[in-house]
Formats: C-alpha cells, structure tokens, sequence
C-alpha cells in the first residue's frame, strides 16, 4: 500500500474514531489526539516514509501530509467543543435548579456574650450621664502603676505584675490609666467628671477555670464637689438591680485598694437563692460582684485636683465574672476559644 493511501485511511478512520467518542470519555479523545498527532504517532511515522519517496513525488505527498494535519487538528478542535458542551448540557440536566422550592436557613452569628454584658452596661451608665473613654492596652507604667498611687517597689504592684515590653511600657492590668488621662483632660468649670472605661487587660496568672493572663474590665470614675460614699452605694445599687434584678441587695465590706480610701468589696444578694444559701453563692446568701471605693486624694492631686474641693468615687467589675454568675459558666476559657456552640447559647 502507497503512503497516500496510507494517509488518506488514517484521515478516514481518524474521523470515524472522533464520531464515535461520547462526553463521557473526554479522556480518550485526548488519547486519540497524542496516538495520531503526537510526536510518536502515526502521522509522524508515515511521515517518515517521504525519504523512500522519489524526488518528484516528495513535494505531492509531504503537501497531502500537510492537508491531512490540518484536517485532523480542526476535526479534534470541533469534536472537543462538541464533547464540552454535551458535558455542560448534562451538568446542567443533572443539576437543574426548582426555583419554586423555598431557600435554605442561613447560619447567622451573634454577639460575643462579653459584647453584650459591655454593651448593657454601657447602656445602663449612658443612660445616667456618664461618657465612655477608650484607652490604650499598651501603657506607660507611669499611668498604669505611679498614677494609681502604686510608685515603683510597692507591695501591691506584685498582685498585678504584668508583661513587660521595656523597663517603663507594659500591657495595662486595669483600664485605670484611662481614668488619670481622662482626670488631666477634665474642664471641672463644666461640672462633674463621670465616666467609665470599658477594655481588655493583662495579668500575669495561670489559666485556669476560674483566671485568664487576660480578661475584661468596665471601670468608672466620678469626681466633683460634695460627691461622698452615699453616692457610691446608690449608684452599686442601681448597677445590681439592672444587671441581676430588681430584687437584688448590696452589702459593703471594708478592703485596701492603694488608689481609693475608703476602700469596700461589694456584694450582691444571691439571685439564685434570694439569699437562702445555695452551690452559687457557697451557702453565704451573697455573691462578691466588685470593688469601690472613695478616690484616693493622692490620686487627684497627681491630676492636679484640689482634694480639699473635690472628692469622687471609683469601681471596678469584671464582664467574664458578671456573665459566668449569671449564665452559670463554670470555666472562664470557654469565652476566648472561638468555639461557635459556646456562643451560641447567649442568643
């Protein structure tokens, strides 16, 4: 057989092989296309019968051979696109769309529960004329310790020692120093100073069910004239019947805290109990929420208050500890580990 014949049989049968595969074997369509165009196929073996040719008939079948390539390659181009599109087409079938069924329940979050315990107590000073200040978690140890009547070497400091960036910046362990920015800043010819200063803080602990190396601080100020510890109670008072009921009593313990004087723990009747005794409040009635006091006149004279004219009060509660009473939650790590069933719960 004479290579022209042999060109034109495989031209034939090529085609008659391409007409033959389905969409579903996509993949032998390209093994076909390597088996006859490929640098080893038969195109390219007949190919090399062209130097047994002689001389004058070399230029016929070597332009045969270019014809036959291109009628190939269009015919593997167009039987491609045909297999792509029935590929499409059945995809399309298989997957067909009923516009008329109803849409499917997306998963919407929620607010983090320690958001919601600082957005209702916020709410609930906003409401009493209070401003609240942001402040910085990366602090001067000056505004942090020396301003809160703690100087360098005091005891006290080792119940709040911290991480460390350099000799003189830390990672505040309360939001205190954004009450002595906020106390230098003050224009008392405009009235009294009330705020609170909600924000993240840092302490050196070990994490435990119960302590965090850090956790959540709302802290508030008031500093004007005649303002006395009668001020302090009535405003404790408010803040337990908002977060635990109007039925809840406070009672005030002395304690020691270097920055106000006098200083007192706050308590807050069971709201589990009613003051019975119950697993909540460890059978004593009362639940320990808090720590207040009178502003220490230190304290304001740093900010260059007159302590003789100005007095104030200042406290400090924690939202993980107000959630974990009222929600019962029995390990602090469950608000930090980002797991979606945690939060769910605070809907």
């Amino acid at each position: 057989m004479d290579l022209q014949t042999q060109l034109e049989e495989l031209r034939m049968s090529t085609q008659d092989q391409l007409q033959a595969i389905k969409a579903e074997n996509a993949k032998e369509l390209q093994e076909l296309r390597v088996k006859v165009l490929g640098k080893k196929g038969s195109l390219t073996e007949l190919l090399k019968g062209l130097k047994d040719l002689p001389k004058e008939l070399r230029p016929v079948v070597g332009k045969q051979v270019n014809e036959v390539r291109d009628v190939l390659t269009k015919a593997f181009e167009e039987q491609s696109k045909i297999l792509a599109e029935a590929q499409i087409q059945a995809q399309l079938e298989s997957e067909s769309l009923d516009v008329t069924l109803p849409g499917r329940q997306i998963s919407i979050g929620n607010r983090h529960v320690l958001n919601q315990i600082t957005e209702e107590i916020e709410d609930i000073f906003l409401g009493m004329g209070y401003q609240v200040v942001d402040g910085y978690e990366v602090e001067q140890d000056y505004y942090n310790f020396e301003r809160m009547n703690l100087p360098k070497d005091h005891p006290a400091r080792d119940m709040q020692d911290t991480f460390y960036i350099s000799e003189d910046i830390l990672l505040r362990t309360h939001t205190s120093p954004v009450q002595a920015r906020t106390l230098d800043k003050h224009d008392f010819s405009k009235g009294p100073l009330k705020m609170i200063s909600p924000g993240r803080v840092f302490r050196r602990d070990t994490d435990d069910a119960t302590h965090s190396h850090q956790f959540h601080q709302i802290e508030g100020l008031v500093v004007g004239k005649n303002i006395s510890m009668g001020d302090l109670k009535g405003t404790l008072e408010l803040i337990s019947k908002k977060m635990f009921g109007e039925d809840r009593k406070i009672r005030l313990r002395p304690s020691y805290f270097p920055f106000t004087e006098p200083s007192v723990e706050v308590d807050v009747s069971c709201f589990k109990c009613g003051g019975k005794g119950c697993n909540v409040c460890k059978k004593t009635g009362w639940i320990e929420i808090l720590g207040a006091g009178m502003v220490h006149p230190s304290v304001l004279e740093m900010s260059g208050v007159d302590s003789e004219e100005y007095s104030g009060f200042a406290f400090g509660l924690g939202q993980e500890r107000i959630a974990m009473l009222r929600y019962g939650i029995n390990d602090i790590r469950g608000f930090y580990q980002g797991d979606s069933r945690f939060t769910e719960q605070f809907k």
